[in-house]
Order: C-alpha cells, then sequence, then structure tokens
C-alpha cells in the first residue's frame, strides 16, 4: 500500500498513457502494416505506458533534504 501511495503519479501515468496508445491504435492506427508501434495493439498500448509513465513521474516531487546544525550553528 505504501508503494501506491508513493507512485500514485506514475501509476496513473502508465494507465492514461496505455489507454491513449491503444485509442491511437483504434482510431489512427497503420493502414499499411509496416508501422512498427501502430500496427500492433500490444506495441501501442505499452508506447503509451511507457511514455504516460515517464511524463506523469517529470511532477513528482523530491523529498526535501534534511540539514543539520553544528553547536556553533553552522550548516554541515
Amino acid at each position: 500500500m505504501n508503494f501506491i501511495k508513493k507512485n500514485i503519479l506514475t501509476i496513473s501515468g502508465i494507465i492514461a498513457g496505455a489507454a491513449g496508445g491503444f485509442l491511437y491504435y483504434y482510431y489512427v492506427g497503420c493502414a499499411s502494416g509496416t508501422c512498427a508501434i501502430t500496427s500492433n495493439p500490444f506495441n501501442s498500448t505499452a508506447y503509451g505506458a511507457l511514455m504516460g509513465g515517464l511524463l506523469f513521474s517529470m511532477f513528482k516531487k523530491q523529498p526535501k533534504e534534511r540539514t543539520s546544525k553544528n553547536e556553533n550553528g553552522d550548516i554541515l
């Protein structure tokens, strides 16, 4: 459960990208069958999931680093 909460943005990007990839195959596709990505629904869905996951993971906030101070008040 903690993994899902931590990566919810990436997981939702994968799902949205997979749906978008499949819809692109279904509505646009490739008439000749020679297109590497859009000629097969699996390839189109996998590529969309990869791109969606990468795109949504760019918006993930990174945790802030903790700083410590020594007895003089200097940041270590």
